[in-house]
């Protein structure tokens, strides 16, 4: 079997399939997780705590010589700082991801167990010659 042949089927398995609709549908569901935090979330949590950014949360670790304030701005003149304010906004976001994540797989593990199991397929009727034999075995053995 050739290297492309080889590959193809491989690709074209559905669990592989399955895997790349998953990223590309997680992926899109990020960004909508990511926009709701930043867009929705964040500004509910700044105007409750009287901040504004919080991005914009950091301690400088180093001299700040031109007394910069923007972080952006620290970052490019090369000091150290410890920018938290993005990391609480990252964590926001990933506790919302994985509620929501938590929240499908209940339910479908809920919609899973309420389907009734499927039916055994019934025993194909023994065929004609085959319980003919077995009467013949049946008198043998007597």
């Amino acid at each position: 079997m050739g290297f492309a042949t080889e590959f193809k089927e491989f690709a074209l398995k559905g669990n592989v399939m399955d895997l790349a609709v998953g990223v590309i549908i997680g992926g899109a569901f990020g960004k909508i997780v990511d926009s709701v935090v930043s867009d929705l979330i964040m500004p509910l949590v700044s105007r409750v705590t009287g901040r504004l950014d919080y991005s914009n949360l950091y301690f400088v670790l180093g001299d700040n010589p031109k007394n910069l304030t923007v972080l952006a701005d620290i970052k490019a003149a090369g000091i150290p700082v410890f920018a938290y304010g993005n990391f609480l906004t990252i964590v926001v976001n990933f506790v919302i991801l994985a509620f929501v994540i938590f929240m499908m797989v209940k339910q479908l593990n809920r919609l899973r167990a309420a389907e009734p199991p499927a039916p055994e397929p019934e025993a194909p009727p023994t065929p004609e010659d085959v319980l003919l034999l077995r009467e013949i075995r049946d008198s043998l053995k007597k």
